[in-house]
């Protein structure tokens, strides 16, 4: 199966780019959106490339790079009382909530910024970038994530 390429939300006081190089590799959890679920699920498959980006910050932007370690398995949060993802309708036998794991593979020297790509004409059509995207979770086109990544080199 061809490789496909990915863009994954996170904001950088839970979980950054800079955590998952410390970590080398972690659960995408705690995606509660169906169609970001059904993404990672469904979709995504080992080997794929993600932009991490980071929301919820002063500097919008791509920061790094991951890549899909492994088929999509249940996110163990929806089981934990304590956890903030915590869902009571979910069970181990029929699982609400699905993630992957990510391998880390680049943090960029400075991140690519949500302005930088709103300026570059190559990226006009990119998901993220059209009014009302609020996915944490979505599919970028090769030529988008090979953009990003060369833009990150300037």
């Amino acid at each position: 199966m061809a490789k496909s390429y990915w863009l994954a939300k996170t904001e950088p006081y839970d979980y950054s780019i800079q955590d998952l190089e410390r970590d080398g590799q972690t659960q995408w959890d705690g995606v509660r959106n169906y169609q970001a679920r059904n993404f990672m699920r469904d979709k995504m498959q080992t080997g794929d490339q993600v932009l991490i980006y980071h929301s919820m910050t002063d500097v919008l932007g791509v920061y790094g790079i991951a890549e899909v370690a492994g088929p999509a398995h249940p996110d163990t949060t929806q089981f934990d009382k304590k956890n903030k993802y915590f869902d009571e309708k979910s069970t181990e036998e029929t699982p609400r909530w699905w993630c992957v794991d990510f391998t880390h593979v680049e943090t960029f020297d400075e991140p690519v910024t949500r302005d930088d790509m709103k300026a570059e004409p190559g990226l006009a059509e990119m998901k993220l970038l059209k009014r009302g995207m609020r996915l944490s979770v979505m599919p970028v086109e090769k030529s988008e994530f090979d953009l990003v990544k060369k833009m990150s080199r300037r």
